[in-house]
């Protein structure tokens, strides 16, 4: 076997060399029945400088994989385990089974209690979810991790009732009284509201409405809040701080958010408006010059957003519509499914050397 790694040179023909971005994360899905191991996706991972990776499970693979890697992980509890694991003994040999025997070799940072539940199709979940987060957290604190590990959920920017203008951002009716509670939680622990903000359903829902540039991070007029005369370039830092507006009616504005997923497809069907190849390259290339700076939203601009973008790779055994399975920045052999300026130049030397380009046109990573 061949063993090709990847040179990469971290640079903006505007910015300079730029080493490191610790805000950026990617999401590393696994619905394909064609990805490479979990050691050739941890080369990758490191080659790309990325030091911040999301799985929708706790794979043992993965888990050993990461060991004594520098990547930090956030793991998944999978949804339909919330009614096991709201139990508290049932936490506990959760986390005594899937986290305590690769901590802290592999640095497991989060734990993602279910994913999306507050907008899940299965209403009957959301009951099951504070007392689910409640029991991992008081097995994390049991087994002595809780000062290592965080717990929250991932939640779809449909949990909104209200999104524009920012400042009028409001929680659905609905979960109010269950979101209140998760809040509470939050605050007390001090973790994170992790949010799923996709600008392209946006646009893709109402493309008449939207400016495609002020979706795209391009070069707009922006919005101004009428109501906080905050000015806003972009649709997903507008989200973001609806977002904020939201727990702060429910008197939890200090809570920090963290966006655990954002992308755009490089393919859909053809009611898919927006889905190319070309916005797909122009979101993520405009969002990593965003990371780069570190920067924060109009609302919270010295607080830095962290970011995680999905996806990795193409997962051709998602279900549901074309866009599902063209997230991917790589197809599973390795070849960029666009270039965002991520490139890479096979040599035979040591990916500890690796840096990011997002200047050159290559467009083949090797994956042995």
């Amino acid at each position: 076997m061949i063993h090709v790694f990847l040179l990469f040179s971290l640079c903006f023909s505007d910015y300079g060399f730029i080493q490191g971005v610790t805000s950026l994360g990617i999401n590393y899905g696994q619905v394909g029945d064609n990805l490479p191991p979990p050691d050739k996706v941890l080369d990758l991972l490191t080659a790309l400088k990325l030091t911040k990776a999301r799985i929708y499970d706790t794979n043992p693979q993965v888990l050993t994989t990461f060991a004594n890697s520098n990547i930090e992980l956030i793991v998944t509890v999978e949804n339909q385990m919330l009614p096991v694991i709201m139990d508290p003994q049932q936490a506990l040999q959760w986390v005594s089974t899937h986290i305590k025997p690769y901590f802290p070799a592999t640095k497991i940072t989060g734990i993602a209690v279910g994913n999306e539940i507050f907008t899940d199709d299965d209403t009957s979940l959301l009951g099951y979810l504070v007392p689910a987060i409640v029991s991992i957290h008081g097995a994390l604190v049991q087994l002595g991790l809780d000062k290592y590990i965080q717990v929250s959920t991932p939640n779809s920017l449909a949990v909104l009732e209200v999104s524009y203008p920012p400042s009028a951002g409001s929680f659905k009716g609905e979960v109010s009284g269950v979101m209140s509670q998760f809040l509470q939680f939050l605050s007390s622990t001090g973790s994170p509201f992790w949010i799923n903000a996709y600008p392209y359903f946006a646009y893709k829902d109402s493309p008449n409405k939207i400016s495609l540039d002020y979706a795209l991070f391009n070069k707009n007029p922006g919005m101004v809040d009428p109501y906080t005369k905050l000015h806003y370039d972009n649709m997903l830092y507008a989200q973001v701080d609806a977002v904020v507006y939201a727990m702060s009616r429910l008197g939890y504005g200090g809570i920090e958010v963290r966006v655990s997923e954002t992308g755009w497809p490089s393919k859909g069907d053809s009611n898919e408006v927006g889905a190319t190849v070309q916005n797909a390259a122009v979101y993520n290339r405009n969002l990593l010059r965003r990371q780069m700076s570190n920067e924060g939203t109009p609302l919270r601009p010295n607080m830095r957003l962290e970011v995680y973008l999905f996806a990795l790779f193409n997962e051709d055994m998602k279900p549901g519509p074309t866009s599902e399975r063209n997230y991917g920045l790589f197809q599973p052999d390795g070849t960029m499914a666009y270039n965002v300026g991520l490139s890479a130049l096979a040599t035979s030397s040591s990916t500890s050397s690796a840096s990011i380009s997002l200047t050159s046109s290559a467009t083949k990573v090797s994956i042995p």
